[in-house]
C-alpha cells in the first residue's frame, strides 16, 4: 500500500489538510472526522492530476510524528506503479499496447484512473515492462 503522510492543523472552525509530498492534495473539514474523510477524497483526486498531465506521481515519504498516513486504495495504486514504470522506461500506451498484443486505447484505459479495470490485466501490462505484480497480506 501506499500511504501519505498528511498534516491535519486546526483551522478556524474546522481543520486543514496537508500532504507534504502532494502540493496539490489540500483540503478541510469542519470536524476532525470529516477532515480525515475529506483528506482520502483528496488524495485520490490528487493523482488524477498526475495522471492526467502524465507525470510520475510521487513516492510517500515516512509518516512522522505528527502527521497522519492516508493510504490510496489498492486499485489506484496498482495504477500509479504502472504509470511511473511507463514514465520511466518511457514506454507509450502504443508501445505497451504493442507489448500486450492489444490496441493503444486499451492501455489508455488501464492507466485511466476512473476505469474500471482487473487486476490481472495490471499485472500482464507490469509483466510486458520487466516488473512482477505480488500481493501481500499482513
Amino acid at each position: 500500500m501506499l500511504t501519505y503522510p498528511a498534516t491535519l492543523t486546526p483551522d478556524g472552525d474546522g481543520y486543514l489538510v496537508r500532504f507534504p509530498d502532494l502540493p496539490e492534495a489540500l483540503t478541510q473539514g469542519s470536524t476532525r472526522e470529516e477532515a480525515l474523510d475529506m483528506a482520502a477524497d483528496a488524495l485520490r483526486t490528487a493523482m488524477d492530476f498526475y495522471f492526467e498531465d502524465g507525470r510520475r506521481v510521487p513516492m510517500p515519504s515516512r509518516v512522522k510524528r505528527g502527521q497522519i498516513g492516508i493510504e490510496l486504495p489498492p486499485s489506484v495504486v496498482a495504477k500509479v506503479l504502472l504509470l511511473n514504470a511507463m514514465l520511466e522506461q518511457r514506454v507509450t500506451a502504443a508501445e505497451l499496447a504493442r507489448r500486450l498484443h492489444t490496441s493503444p486505447q486499451s492501455v489508455n484505459r488501464i492507466v485511466k484512473l476512473g476505469h474500471p479495470t482487473k487486476i490481472d490485466t495490471v499485472a500482464s501490462a507490469m509483466k510486458a515492462l520487466g516488473h512482477r505484480m505480488e500481493l501481500v497480506v499482513r
